[in-house]
Protein backbone atom coordinates (compact mmCIF):
# COMPACT_ATOMS: atom_id res chain seq x y z
CA UNK A 1 0.00 0.00 0.00
CA UNK A 2 0.99 3.38 -0.66
CA UNK A 3 -0.33 6.51 0.94
CA UNK A 4 0.53 10.12 -0.38
CA UNK A 5 -0.49 13.21 1.93
CA UNK A 6 -0.92 16.51 0.28
CA UNK A 7 -0.01 18.97 2.61
CA UNK A 8 3.18 19.47 4.87
CA UNK A 9 1.56 21.65 7.42
CA UNK A 10 0.84 21.78 10.85
CA UNK A 11 -1.54 18.48 10.11
CA UNK A 12 -0.16 16.77 7.46
CA UNK A 13 3.58 16.46 8.47
CA UNK A 14 2.97 15.14 11.98
CA UNK A 15 0.18 12.68 11.09
CA UNK A 16 1.91 11.36 8.16
CA UNK A 17 5.27 10.96 10.71
CA UNK A 18 2.99 9.03 12.89
CA UNK A 19 0.97 6.48 10.02
CA UNK A 20 4.85 5.90 8.64
CA UNK A 21 6.35 4.73 12.71
CA UNK A 22 3.73 2.63 12.82
CA UNK A 23 3.02 1.42 9.51
CA UNK A 24 6.68 0.41 8.14
CA UNK A 25 5.46 -1.57 5.70
CA UNK A 26 3.45 1.16 3.98
CA UNK A 27 4.92 3.54 1.95
CA UNK A 28 4.22 7.32 3.01
CA UNK A 29 4.85 10.38 0.71
CA UNK A 30 4.18 13.71 2.13
CA UNK A 31 3.96 16.39 -1.04
CA UNK A 32 3.66 19.97 -0.91
CA UNK A 33 4.34 22.65 -3.85
CA UNK A 34 6.27 24.62 -1.11
CA UNK A 35 10.08 23.57 -2.25
CA UNK A 36 11.26 25.81 0.86
CA UNK A 37 8.89 23.84 3.16
CA UNK A 38 9.79 19.93 1.54
CA UNK A 39 13.65 21.20 2.11
CA UNK A 40 13.14 21.60 6.00
CA UNK A 41 11.11 18.50 6.34
CA UNK A 42 13.98 16.50 4.57
CA UNK A 43 16.37 18.46 6.82
CA UNK A 44 17.63 18.51 10.66
CA UNK A 45 15.46 21.45 11.07
CA UNK A 46 11.90 20.47 10.78
CA UNK A 47 9.32 23.43 9.68
CA UNK A 48 7.38 23.21 12.80
CA UNK A 49 7.85 23.11 16.29
CA UNK A 50 6.17 19.85 18.13
CA UNK A 51 8.01 17.73 21.18
CA UNK A 52 8.51 14.88 19.87
CA UNK A 53 7.85 15.26 16.06
CA UNK A 54 11.95 14.97 15.71
CA UNK A 55 12.40 11.74 17.22
CA UNK A 56 9.27 10.20 15.11
CA UNK A 57 10.28 11.87 11.68
CA UNK A 58 13.91 10.66 11.64
CA UNK A 59 12.66 7.02 12.99
CA UNK A 60 11.36 6.40 9.44
CA UNK A 61 12.08 9.17 6.89
CA UNK A 62 14.45 7.47 4.19
CA UNK A 63 12.93 4.76 4.99
CA UNK A 64 9.77 4.42 4.09
CA UNK A 65 8.30 8.27 4.85
CA UNK A 66 9.62 10.80 2.49
CA UNK A 67 9.56 14.38 1.72
CA UNK A 68 8.38 15.53 -2.31
CA UNK A 69 7.09 18.20 -4.40
CA UNK A 70 6.64 15.92 -7.16
CA UNK A 71 3.29 15.87 -6.12
CA UNK A 72 1.82 14.18 -9.43
CA UNK A 73 4.11 11.52 -9.56
CA UNK A 74 3.11 9.94 -6.04
CA UNK A 75 -0.69 11.40 -5.59
CA UNK A 76 -0.64 9.12 -9.09
CA UNK A 77 0.87 6.13 -7.15
CA UNK A 78 -0.80 6.29 -4.40
CA UNK A 79 -4.06 3.82 -3.32
CA UNK A 80 -5.08 6.41 -0.29
CA UNK A 81 -4.74 10.50 -0.55
CA UNK A 82 -5.03 12.22 1.93
CA UNK A 83 -5.48 15.83 1.61
CA UNK A 84 -4.33 18.14 4.21
CA UNK A 85 -4.61 21.72 2.43
CA UNK A 86 -5.53 24.98 3.91
CA UNK A 87 -9.28 26.19 4.26
CA UNK A 88 -8.59 29.74 5.17
CA UNK A 89 -11.30 32.19 6.41
CA UNK A 90 -13.08 34.32 3.40
CA UNK A 91 -11.35 37.81 3.71
CA UNK A 92 -14.43 38.67 0.19
CA UNK A 93 -17.21 38.38 -1.49
CA UNK A 94 -20.04 36.28 -0.12
CA UNK A 95 -19.64 34.60 3.30
CA UNK A 96 -15.99 37.18 4.16
CA UNK A 97 -15.27 36.65 7.94
CA UNK A 98 -17.02 33.23 7.77
CA UNK A 99 -17.38 30.82 5.79
CA UNK A 100 -14.33 28.25 4.15
CA UNK A 101 -12.26 29.33 1.42
CA UNK A 102 -12.42 25.98 -0.76
CA UNK A 103 -9.97 27.11 -3.52
CA UNK A 104 -6.99 24.79 -2.36
CA UNK A 105 -9.23 22.04 -1.64
CA UNK A 106 -11.12 22.52 -5.18
CA UNK A 107 -7.56 22.37 -6.84
CA UNK A 108 -5.70 19.51 -4.67
CA UNK A 109 -9.03 17.68 -5.86
CA UNK A 110 -8.46 18.95 -9.48
CA UNK A 111 -5.21 17.73 -9.44
CA UNK A 112 -6.19 14.10 -8.15
CA UNK A 113 -8.31 13.33 -10.84
CA UNK A 114 -6.11 14.54 -13.39
CA UNK A 115 -2.95 12.19 -12.31
CA UNK A 116 -4.95 8.89 -11.14
CA UNK A 117 -5.12 5.95 -13.75
CA UNK A 118 -6.29 3.66 -10.54
CA UNK A 119 -9.24 4.17 -8.07
CA UNK A 120 -8.27 6.07 -4.94
CA UNK A 121 -9.79 6.80 -1.48
CA UNK A 122 -9.54 10.31 -1.36
CA UNK A 123 -9.48 11.43 2.47
CA UNK A 124 -10.42 14.60 4.15
CA UNK A 125 -8.30 15.44 6.64
CA UNK A 126 -8.52 19.35 6.61
CA UNK A 127 -11.40 20.91 8.25
CA UNK A 128 -14.04 21.48 5.81
CA UNK A 129 -18.09 22.32 5.51
CA UNK A 130 -20.53 19.70 5.88
CA UNK A 131 -21.17 18.85 2.37
CA UNK A 132 -17.81 19.65 1.39
CA UNK A 133 -17.36 15.54 0.25
CA UNK A 134 -20.21 15.88 -2.21
CA UNK A 135 -19.26 18.90 -3.82
CA UNK A 136 -15.45 17.21 -4.07
CA UNK A 137 -16.79 14.30 -5.28
CA UNK A 138 -18.66 16.53 -8.38
CA UNK A 139 -15.19 17.59 -8.92
CA UNK A 140 -13.34 14.12 -8.83
CA UNK A 141 -15.73 12.81 -11.34
CA UNK A 142 -16.34 15.26 -13.70
CA UNK A 143 -11.95 16.00 -14.26
CA UNK A 144 -11.39 12.18 -14.13
CA UNK A 145 -9.42 11.24 -17.41
CA UNK A 146 -9.97 7.72 -17.19
CA UNK A 147 -14.00 6.37 -16.81
CA UNK A 148 -13.14 3.07 -15.21
CA UNK A 149 -11.10 5.20 -11.75
CA UNK A 150 -13.32 5.50 -9.06
CA UNK A 151 -13.00 7.72 -5.86
CA UNK A 152 -14.07 7.32 -2.52
CA UNK A 153 -14.01 9.67 -0.09
CA UNK A 154 -13.66 9.87 3.50
CA UNK A 155 -13.67 12.31 6.16
CA UNK A 156 -10.62 11.20 8.84
CA UNK A 157 -10.63 15.14 10.69
CA UNK A 158 -7.94 15.60 12.82
CA UNK A 159 -8.51 16.15 16.77
CA UNK A 160 -4.98 17.37 17.20
CA UNK A 161 -3.77 19.94 20.40
CA UNK A 162 -0.69 22.04 19.15
CA UNK A 163 2.08 20.82 21.97
CA UNK A 164 0.82 17.76 22.49
CA UNK A 165 0.21 16.51 18.95
CA UNK A 166 2.72 13.18 18.92
CA UNK A 167 0.98 12.02 22.29
CA UNK A 168 -2.22 12.67 20.61
CA UNK A 169 -1.54 11.37 17.47
CA UNK A 170 0.24 8.20 19.50
CA UNK A 171 -3.00 7.74 21.77
CA UNK A 172 -5.70 9.23 20.37
CA UNK A 173 -9.37 9.19 22.38
CA UNK A 174 -10.74 8.37 19.13
CA UNK A 175 -10.14 8.21 15.25
CA UNK A 176 -13.22 9.21 13.13
CA UNK A 177 -13.99 7.98 9.88
CA UNK A 178 -17.03 9.27 8.28
CA UNK A 179 -18.10 7.20 4.30
CA UNK A 180 -20.45 7.03 2.33
CA UNK A 181 -23.26 4.73 2.84
CA UNK A 182 -22.68 2.35 0.25
CA UNK A 183 -21.20 -0.60 -0.24
CA UNK A 184 -17.81 0.71 -1.97
CA UNK A 185 -17.87 3.36 0.96
CA UNK A 186 -18.11 0.92 3.67
CA UNK A 187 -15.73 -1.15 2.14
CA UNK A 188 -13.01 2.23 1.45
CA UNK A 189 -13.80 2.80 5.77
CA UNK A 190 -12.75 -0.44 6.07
CA UNK A 191 -9.42 0.18 4.37
CA UNK A 192 -8.41 3.09 6.27
CA UNK A 193 -9.25 1.46 9.64
CA UNK A 194 -6.98 -1.22 9.04
CA UNK A 195 -4.25 1.25 8.79
CA UNK A 196 -5.09 2.99 11.89
CA UNK A 197 -5.65 -0.55 13.64
CA UNK A 198 -1.73 -1.12 13.56
CA UNK A 199 -1.75 0.67 16.69
CA UNK A 200 -5.13 2.46 17.29
CA UNK A 201 -7.48 -0.28 19.54
CA UNK A 202 -10.32 -0.98 17.25
CA UNK A 203 -13.03 0.31 19.76
CA UNK A 204 -11.58 3.93 19.97
CA UNK A 205 -12.24 4.33 15.98
CA UNK A 206 -15.72 5.26 15.51
CA UNK A 207 -17.44 4.93 12.07
CA UNK A 208 -19.96 7.44 10.45
CA UNK A 209 -21.51 8.78 8.09
CA UNK A 210 -19.90 11.25 5.95
CA UNK A 211 -21.98 14.37 7.07
CA UNK A 212 -22.00 13.07 10.75
CA UNK A 213 -18.33 13.08 10.30
CA UNK A 214 -17.53 16.51 8.75
CA UNK A 215 -20.02 18.24 11.53
CA UNK A 216 -18.19 16.47 14.51
CA UNK A 217 -14.81 18.38 13.82
CA UNK A 218 -16.57 21.39 14.03
CA UNK A 219 -18.83 20.95 16.84
CA UNK A 220 -15.92 19.57 18.57
CA UNK A 221 -13.80 22.69 18.53
CA UNK A 222 -16.81 24.74 19.08
CA UNK A 223 -17.49 22.78 22.46
CA UNK A 224 -13.85 23.36 23.48
CA UNK A 225 -14.24 27.19 22.92
CA UNK A 226 -17.22 27.61 24.39
CA UNK A 227 -15.47 26.50 27.64
CA UNK A 228 -12.89 29.04 27.40
CA UNK A 229 -15.44 31.79 27.01
CA UNK A 230 -17.53 30.62 29.26
CA UNK A 231 -14.84 30.44 31.99
CA UNK A 232 -13.43 33.63 31.33
CA UNK A 233 -16.79 35.61 31.03
CA UNK A 234 -16.63 34.50 34.70
CA UNK A 235 -13.16 35.80 35.29
CA UNK A 236 -14.56 39.33 34.88
CA UNK A 237 -17.22 38.90 37.47
CA UNK A 238 -14.55 37.76 40.17
CA UNK A 239 -12.32 40.24 39.73
CA UNK A 240 -15.21 43.04 40.27
CA UNK A 241 -16.87 40.63 43.50
CA UNK A 242 -12.91 39.40 44.84
CA UNK A 243 -13.93 36.02 44.15
CA UNK A 244 -10.80 34.12 42.65
CA UNK A 245 -11.57 32.29 39.25
CA UNK A 246 -9.56 29.45 40.00
CA UNK A 247 -10.74 28.42 42.61
CA UNK A 248 -14.24 28.46 40.98
CA UNK A 249 -13.15 26.73 37.52
CA UNK A 250 -11.56 24.06 40.49
CA UNK A 251 -15.12 24.03 42.22
CA UNK A 252 -16.86 23.11 39.47
CA UNK A 253 -14.35 21.23 37.42
CA UNK A 254 -14.35 18.48 39.89
CA UNK A 255 -18.23 17.85 38.74
CA UNK A 256 -17.89 14.40 36.74
CA UNK A 257 -20.54 15.94 34.50
CA UNK A 258 -18.40 19.02 34.02
CA UNK A 259 -14.94 18.19 34.30
CA UNK A 260 -11.76 19.87 34.42
CA UNK A 261 -10.64 20.44 31.69
CA UNK A 262 -10.66 23.75 29.81
CA UNK A 263 -11.87 25.92 32.28
CA UNK A 264 -8.67 27.67 32.80
CA UNK A 265 -9.06 31.57 32.47
CA UNK A 266 -7.11 33.67 30.58
CA UNK A 267 -6.50 36.63 28.00
CA UNK A 268 -7.79 34.34 25.25
CA UNK A 269 -8.19 31.27 23.23
CA UNK A 270 -5.94 31.46 19.76
CA UNK A 271 -4.63 28.80 17.09
CA UNK A 272 -5.73 27.70 13.57
CA UNK A 273 -9.15 26.14 14.48
CA UNK A 274 -11.10 27.43 17.24
CA UNK A 275 -12.04 30.73 15.92
CA UNK A 276 -12.36 29.79 11.89
CA UNK A 277 -14.37 26.84 13.00
CA UNK A 278 -16.55 28.67 14.74
CA UNK A 279 -17.35 31.08 11.91
CA UNK A 280 -17.37 28.58 9.96
CA UNK A 281 -20.41 26.74 11.75
CA UNK A 282 -22.22 30.01 12.15
CA UNK A 283 -21.70 30.23 7.96
CA UNK A 284 -23.31 26.96 8.10
CA UNK A 285 -26.16 27.80 10.34
CA UNK A 286 -26.99 30.77 8.55
CA UNK A 287 -27.01 29.19 4.85
CA UNK A 288 -29.71 27.33 6.57
CA UNK A 289 -31.39 29.81 8.24
CA UNK A 290 -30.72 29.05 11.30
CA UNK A 291 -30.14 32.36 12.25
CA UNK A 292 -30.08 31.97 16.54
CA UNK A 293 -28.36 29.25 16.55
CA UNK A 294 -25.28 31.31 14.55
CA UNK A 295 -25.81 33.79 16.84
CA UNK A 296 -25.08 31.76 19.86
CA UNK A 297 -21.81 29.89 18.78
CA UNK A 298 -21.03 33.74 17.05
CA UNK A 299 -21.19 35.10 20.70
CA UNK A 300 -18.27 32.09 21.72
CA UNK A 301 -16.10 34.34 19.85
CA UNK A 302 -17.57 37.96 20.49
CA UNK A 303 -16.65 36.97 24.51
CA UNK A 304 -12.93 36.18 23.51
CA UNK A 305 -12.69 39.69 21.19
CA UNK A 306 -14.29 40.90 24.35
CA UNK A 307 -11.00 39.35 26.90
CA UNK A 308 -8.61 40.11 24.73
CA UNK A 309 -9.83 43.86 24.53
CA UNK A 310 -10.66 43.97 28.46
CA UNK A 311 -7.10 42.90 28.56
CA UNK A 312 -5.43 46.03 26.87
CA UNK A 313 -7.73 48.65 28.51
CA UNK A 314 -6.73 47.10 32.14
CA UNK A 315 -3.21 47.24 31.17
CA UNK A 316 -4.19 51.25 30.07
CA UNK A 317 -6.15 52.14 33.09
CA UNK A 318 -3.84 50.55 35.96
CA UNK A 319 -1.02 52.50 34.49
CA UNK A 320 -2.59 55.95 35.08
CA UNK A 321 -4.46 55.87 31.76
CA UNK A 322 -1.64 55.83 29.68
CA UNK A 323 1.46 54.01 28.19
CA UNK A 324 2.49 56.70 25.52
CA UNK A 325 5.63 56.13 25.08
CA UNK A 326 6.34 53.45 27.60
CA UNK A 327 8.48 50.01 27.17
CA UNK A 328 6.35 47.39 27.68
CA UNK A 329 8.18 43.97 27.44
CA UNK A 330 5.68 41.04 25.94
CA UNK A 331 6.81 37.86 27.27
CA UNK A 332 5.30 35.03 24.90
CA UNK A 333 3.97 35.31 21.62
CA UNK A 334 2.88 31.58 20.69
CA UNK A 335 -1.17 31.03 21.27
CA UNK A 336 -0.07 28.38 23.68
CA UNK A 337 3.21 26.55 25.24
CA UNK A 338 5.37 24.13 23.34
CA UNK A 339 4.36 25.59 19.74
CA UNK A 340 6.32 27.80 17.93
CA UNK A 341 2.29 28.31 15.93
CA UNK A 342 0.93 31.87 15.85
CA UNK A 343 -2.21 32.12 14.43
CA UNK A 344 -4.95 33.86 16.10
CA UNK A 345 -2.51 34.59 18.85
CA UNK A 346 -3.98 36.92 21.30
CA UNK A 347 -0.93 38.15 21.74
CA UNK A 348 -1.06 39.79 18.51
CA UNK A 349 -4.65 41.53 19.21
CA UNK A 350 -3.42 42.60 22.56
CA UNK A 351 -0.11 43.95 21.24
CA UNK A 352 -1.73 45.72 18.79
CA UNK A 353 -4.02 47.18 21.10
CA UNK A 354 -0.95 48.33 22.83
CA UNK A 355 0.47 50.07 19.89
CA UNK A 356 -2.52 52.08 18.90
CA UNK A 357 -2.28 53.70 22.65
CA UNK A 358 1.67 54.44 21.87
CA UNK A 359 3.23 51.73 23.88
CA UNK A 360 7.00 50.77 22.74
CA UNK A 361 6.86 46.93 23.18
CA UNK A 362 9.83 44.65 23.54
CA UNK A 363 8.67 41.08 22.85
CA UNK A 364 10.32 37.98 23.38
CA UNK A 365 9.38 34.44 22.61
CA UNK A 366 11.64 30.94 23.09
CA UNK A 367 10.19 29.72 19.88
CA UNK A 368 9.12 32.42 17.69
CA UNK A 369 11.32 34.68 15.54
CA UNK A 370 11.10 38.20 15.02
CA UNK A 371 9.98 37.63 11.29
CA UNK A 372 7.44 35.76 12.25
CA UNK A 373 5.65 38.23 14.67
CA UNK A 374 6.52 41.30 12.24
CA UNK A 375 4.43 39.32 9.78
CA UNK A 376 1.30 38.82 11.83
CA UNK A 377 1.28 42.48 13.56
CA UNK A 378 1.37 43.45 9.83
CA UNK A 379 -1.33 41.43 8.35
CA UNK A 380 -4.94 42.28 8.41
CA UNK A 381 -7.87 39.41 10.12
CA UNK A 382 -7.21 36.31 8.08
CA UNK A 383 -4.79 37.55 6.10
CA UNK A 384 -2.24 35.15 8.03
CA UNK A 385 -3.91 31.68 6.28
CA UNK A 386 -3.22 33.40 2.89
CA UNK A 387 0.39 31.86 1.71
CA UNK A 388 0.64 34.73 -0.48
CA UNK A 389 -0.15 37.69 2.03
CA UNK A 390 1.91 40.69 1.98
CA UNK A 391 4.45 41.16 5.14
CA UNK A 392 6.01 44.04 5.10
CA UNK A 393 5.86 46.37 8.28
CA UNK A 394 4.94 49.55 8.17
CA UNK A 395 7.01 52.55 10.17
CA UNK A 396 4.86 52.85 12.75
CA UNK A 397 5.46 48.77 13.65
CA UNK A 398 8.97 48.77 12.76
CA UNK A 399 9.87 51.87 15.31
CA UNK A 400 7.03 50.88 18.22
CA UNK A 401 8.08 47.04 18.42
CA UNK A 402 11.42 45.34 19.62
CA UNK A 403 11.81 41.57 19.42
CA UNK A 404 14.75 40.26 21.72
CA UNK A 405 15.95 37.34 22.26
CA UNK A 406 16.34 37.44 26.29
CA UNK A 407 13.65 38.09 28.44
CA UNK A 408 15.68 39.90 30.82
CA UNK A 409 16.80 42.40 28.18
CA UNK A 410 13.02 43.23 27.03
CA UNK A 411 12.52 43.46 30.56
CA UNK A 412 14.72 46.82 31.31
CA UNK A 413 13.76 49.52 31.37
CA UNK A 414 9.86 48.53 31.00
CA UNK A 415 7.18 50.21 33.10
CA UNK A 416 5.26 46.45 32.83
CA UNK A 417 5.57 42.85 31.37
CA UNK A 418 2.87 41.29 29.78
CA UNK A 419 2.35 37.08 30.31
CA UNK A 420 1.04 35.85 26.93
CA UNK A 421 1.89 31.98 26.59
CA UNK A 422 1.98 30.21 29.47
CA UNK A 423 5.69 28.60 28.85
CA UNK A 424 6.99 26.58 31.67
CA UNK A 425 10.32 28.42 31.34
CA UNK A 426 8.44 32.09 32.62
CA UNK A 427 8.11 30.45 36.00
CA UNK A 428 11.19 30.01 36.93
CA UNK A 429 13.17 33.33 36.04
CA UNK A 430 14.68 35.80 38.48
CA UNK A 431 11.63 38.41 38.68
CA UNK A 432 13.51 40.02 41.82
CA UNK A 433 16.21 40.75 39.53
CA UNK A 434 13.59 41.71 36.47
CA UNK A 435 11.99 44.32 38.89
CA UNK A 436 15.07 45.95 39.80
CA UNK A 437 15.65 46.76 36.28
CA UNK A 438 12.46 48.20 35.45
CA UNK A 439 10.89 51.98 35.73
CA UNK A 440 9.03 52.00 38.71
CA UNK A 441 6.12 51.06 39.69
CA UNK A 442 6.82 47.86 38.10
CA UNK A 443 3.76 46.21 36.60
CA UNK A 444 2.99 42.67 35.60
CA UNK A 445 -0.10 41.39 33.68
CA UNK A 446 -0.46 37.70 33.95
CA UNK A 447 -2.80 36.77 31.05
CA UNK A 448 -2.07 33.38 31.50
CA UNK A 449 -2.33 33.04 35.55
CA UNK A 450 1.28 31.78 35.44
CA UNK A 451 2.87 33.00 38.37
CA UNK A 452 2.77 33.53 42.00
CA UNK A 453 0.71 36.65 42.44
CA UNK A 454 1.41 37.33 46.39
CA UNK A 455 5.43 36.41 45.99
CA UNK A 456 5.31 38.74 43.27
CA UNK A 457 4.13 41.51 45.69
CA UNK A 458 6.02 41.08 48.43
CA UNK A 459 9.03 41.91 45.59
CA UNK A 460 7.04 44.96 44.45
CA UNK A 461 5.51 44.24 41.58
CA UNK A 462 1.66 45.75 41.31
CA UNK A 463 -0.02 42.46 39.75
CA UNK A 464 -2.73 41.81 37.43
CA UNK A 465 -3.76 38.33 37.30
CA UNK A 466 -7.14 37.22 35.21
CA UNK A 467 -9.91 36.30 37.35
CA UNK A 468 -7.92 36.99 40.64
CA UNK A 469 -9.13 40.06 43.35
CA UNK A 470 -7.56 43.33 42.18
CA UNK A 471 -4.27 44.20 43.92
CA UNK A 472 -4.81 47.10 46.36
CA UNK A 473 -2.60 49.56 44.21
CA UNK A 474 -5.09 49.08 41.21
CA UNK A 475 -8.37 49.56 43.11
CA UNK A 476 -6.95 52.88 44.47
CA UNK A 477 -5.85 54.03 40.70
Amino acid sequence: MKIACIGAGYVGGPTMAMVALKCPEIQVVVVDIQESRIKAWNSDELPIYEPGLDEVVKACRGKNLFFSTDTHKHVGEADIVFVSVNTPTKTQGIGAGKAADLTYWEGAARMIAACSTTSKIVVEKSTVPVKTAEAIGKVLKRNSLNEDVHFEILSNPEFLAEGTAIEDLTAPDRVLIGGAETESGQRAIQVLKSVYEHWVPSERIICANLWSAELSKLTANAFLAQRISSINAISALCEVTGADVQQVSHAIGTDSRVGPKFLNASVGFGGSCFQKDILNLCYVCESMGLTTVSEYWRSVVAMNDYQKQRFVERVVSSMFNTVKGKRVAVFGFAFKKDTGDTRETPAIDVCRGLIDEGANLAIYDPKVTESQMFKDLSLSKFEWDIPMSPTKANEKLQMSVTCTFDPYEAAKGAHAVCLMTEWDEFKTYDYKKIYDAMVKPAFLFDGRNLVNTEELREIGFVVFSIGKPLDPFVKRS
